[in-house]
C-alpha cells in the first residue's frame, strides 16, 4: 500500500506541475491587447476568396428541444475587399435564383471579422475576464468571458417583414478561446442581452469556430463552422453553417455544387 500511495502522490504532484497556472492580471490584460490588435486587423489580413457555405436550418415547435429540419441551403460566399457577399445557389439540392437577403428565417453574417471587430474595438468598451485554460485542436487556449454593454454596442438586430421592420441595438456577452501562442481567436460565442419586446425574440446565441484553411497556397485562420439559435416565445430556430472549398477570388471564380448546377 505504501508503494501505491507514493505512486498516487507522485502522479498528483506531476499533474500540479503540468497544469498551466492562472495568469496575473497584467499578463491576462496583455494577452487581450495582443488579441485586440490581431482581431482589429483580421479582416484586412484576409485575401479575396470564395467558398461554399452550407446552411442547415431547423425549427423547434414550442421550444421543447425537438429540432426538425426545414431545409438545406448551399451558398456561394465571396469575400472581396473586406466585404462579404452571399449568393444562394441551391435549396435542398435544387437550383435557386432567390436573393439570399429575401430568405425567411434567421440569417447572419460577420464570421469574417465583423463580429470580432465589434467585440475588440475600443469604443465597445468590452470587459474581459480570464476563466481557464483548455486545448482547442492541439492548441493551448486561454478562455475569457466578455461583456459589451448596450450603450457601447454596435450589434443591430432586425426582425419583421420588409414593410414592417423592427430594429434595435442590443448589448451582448460571450466566451472567447484564444490561442496562447499566436493571440488569434479560435472559438467565440455571443449572446444577446435584454432584447426589446417589440422584436419578438427572447434570445439569440451564435457560436463560431475557426481553423486553418489553404487559400492560394497559404494557410489562413478562417471560419470552419458556425451556429445560431434564435428563440421566440413559441418557436426555436437554428442554423448550422459550415464553410468549405476556400479558393482565391478572381473574376472567373466558379464553384461546382453538383449535378443540380
Amino acid at each position: 500500500m505504501r508503494g501505491l500511495r507514493a505512486g498516487i502522490i507522485g502522479i498528483l504532484a506531476w499533474a500540479a506541475v503540468a497544469l498551466p497556472q492562472r495568469p496575473s492580471e497584467a499578463d491576462a490584460g496583455a494577452a487581450i491587447e495582443k488579441s485586440r490588435a490581431i482581431a482589429l486587423a483580421y479582416a484586412r489580413s484576409l485575401p479575396n476568396f470564395v467558398c461554399t457555405e452550407t446552411i442547415q436550418r431547423f425549427s423547434d415547435a414550442q421550444r421543447r428541444g425537438l429540432w426538425a429540419p426545414i431545409d438545406t441551403l448551399t451558398v456561394k460566399l465571396s469575400y472581396f475587399e473586406q466585404k462579404e457577399q452571399h449568393k444562394l445557389a441551391l435549396i435542398d439540392g435544387h437550383p435557386s435564383d432567390q436573393p439570399f437577403e429575401t430568405l425567411y428565417g434567421a440569417r447572419g453574417v460577420g464570421e469574417f471579422g465583423g463580429t470580432l471587430h465589434g467585440i475588440f474595438e475600443p469604443s465597445s468598451a468590452a470587459s474581459f475576464r480570464w476563466e481557464s485554460w483548455k486545448n482547442v485542436r492541439k492548441h493551448r487556449a486561454a478562455v475569457y468571458t466578455y461583456t459589451v454593454e448596450q450603450s457601447h454596442s454596435r450589434y443591430v438586430m432586425e426582425t419583421g417583414s420588409p414593410d414592417n421592420i423592427h430594429k434595435a441595438v442590443v448589448g451582448f456577452h460571450g466566451v472567447l478561446e484564444i490561442d496562447s501562442e499566436t493571440g488569434a481567436v479560435l472559438h467565440f460565442t455571443y449572446d444577446t442581452d435584454r432584447i426589446p419586446r417589440e422584436l419578438g425574440l427572447d434570445s439569440v446565441r451564435t457560436t463560431v469556430d475557426y481553423d486553418y484553411a489553404d487559400v492560394g497556397g497559404r494557410d489562413y485562420l478562417l471560419p470552419a463552422s458556425s451556429q445560431t439559435v434564435m428563440e421566440t416565445p413559441r418557436l426555436g430556430l437554428k442554423n448550422q453553417m459550415t464553410f468549405r472549398g476556400y479558393s482565391r477570388f478572381s473574376s472567373e471564380s466558379t464553384i461546382t455544387f453538383g449535378d443540380g448546377q
